[in-house]
């Protein structure tokens, strides 16, 4: 039986030194004719839960993908490349920097494993720059979803295996010629997940400018997980030292898996980093079965809580956000089945509660 409610009550005095990101000026000057995706009250779900608010960050249309992802593909792939040419980031002008990629003449190639939304997402950030892009997703992976990957102009390879497994053909794959971008890490491979996490700040960071918009800063903070990164990146947001409330302390944050594959649930509980096996789920994209070696020591200080979700729950959560305007996908959804598995002692009617909503329906 995979472990449920996991609490640290000691993770809200887990304070990150963190150097400025700009990450968030990149997107909006990339990305400067997308507005931020919404923020959106619901109140009938915060009168479900008895606190002060609910409120749903809905990813499901991100700089026009369906998901959250192409935040930390783009920013990621964008420092690498500009590193190489000696292009300070903040200087990048999209057309000049596609000139200088190709006066390089390095027919450079982008390739990472997925469950479906990174795929599609480093897949556009390669034809933005018109390069090769090469993308391994497992044998589960549906067809719709590997022909969305294919749309972005990408190849793509299909691993009759799991998604540890797929990640790791696309590492060898990629080798000494191409670019790795991929969403988790391990030892010899950590600089670019580190890169993408920082890319996902940009989502807390509009979170955070919308609230001040009414003098309300957030309680709580619930997060889907699959190798750990968003999380981790909720983390490093809300657990710097440079994090500036309103007043009070910093919201709790907690993370939810499918019950099927709760690698971070599972390793909470162990103390220690436990790859797992995983099963089928209706939320591939949170099918992993192995925590971002990068992301493990901040998740397991500064994680407040931890469930897991079914699929039952998720696809209950995903019918009553679409009832409510919210076109999310069973991923995107888990936060609000995570805020109904709470117990009430966790829970009280001043709360601000933020559901992240990675994914819209694929």
């Amino acid at each position: 039986m995979t472990p449920k409610l996991y609490r640290n009550p000691r993770a809200q005095t887990h304070t990150l030194r963190t150097s400025q990101n700009p990450a968030r000026d990149f997107h909006r000057k990339l990305f400067s004719s997308h507005s931020p995706t919404p923020l959106t009250s619901l109140p009938s779900i915060a009168k479900e839960i008895g606190v002060a608010h609910v409120f749903v960050k809905d990813e499901s249309l991100r700089f026009g993908l369906p998901a959250f992802k192409i935040l930390g593909a783009s920013w990621a792939t964008f420092c690498v490349l500009a590193q190489r040419l000696e292009i300070k980031i903040e200087d990048i002008d999209l057309d000049a920097f596609k000139e200088q990629l190709r006066c390089r003449g390095e027919g450079l190639t982008l390739y990472t494993a997925t469950d479906g939304n990174h795929g599609r997402a480093v897949a556009r950030v390669a034809a933005l720059l018109d390069l090769k892009s090469k993308i391994f997703v497992p044998a589960a992976v549906s067809e719709l979803s590997r022909d969305r990957i294919r749309s972005e102009g990408a190849e793509v390879v299909v691993v009759q295996a799991d998604y540890d497994e797929a990640v790791k053909m696309a590492a060898v794959e990629a080798g000494d010629h191409g670019i790795l971008i991929q969403d988790t890490a391990w030892p010899g491979y950590e600089e670019i997940p580190r890169l993408i996490v920082q890319g996902y700040t940009t989502l807390f960071s509009e979170v955070d400018e919308r609230l001040v918009e009414e003098d309300l800063q957030p309680s709580l903070v619930v997060v889907p997980v699959g190798v750990g990164s968003l999380a981790h990146s909720a983390v490093q947001f809300y657990r710097s030292e440079s994090y500036p409330p309103l007043q009070g302390p910093p919201p709790s944050i907690l993370t939810v898996e499918p019950d099927t594959a709760a690698c971070l649930n599972t390793s909470l509980h162990a103390g220690q980093s436990t790859p797992i096996e995983t099963g089928y789920t209706i939320m591939p994209g949170l099918n992993c079965g192995t925590v971002s070696s990068t992301a493990w020591p901040d998740l397991h200080a500064g994680v407040d809580l931890s469930v897991v979700a079914s699929d039952t729950e998720a696809l209950k959560a995903m019918e009553d956000l679409n009832d409510l305007g919210i076109q999310a996908g069973p991923c995107g959804a888990a936060p609000l089945a995570a805020l109904r598995a709470l117990p009430s002692d966790v829970l009280d009617g001043s709360m601000v509660v933020v559901l992240i909503c990675t994914e819209g329906q694929m």
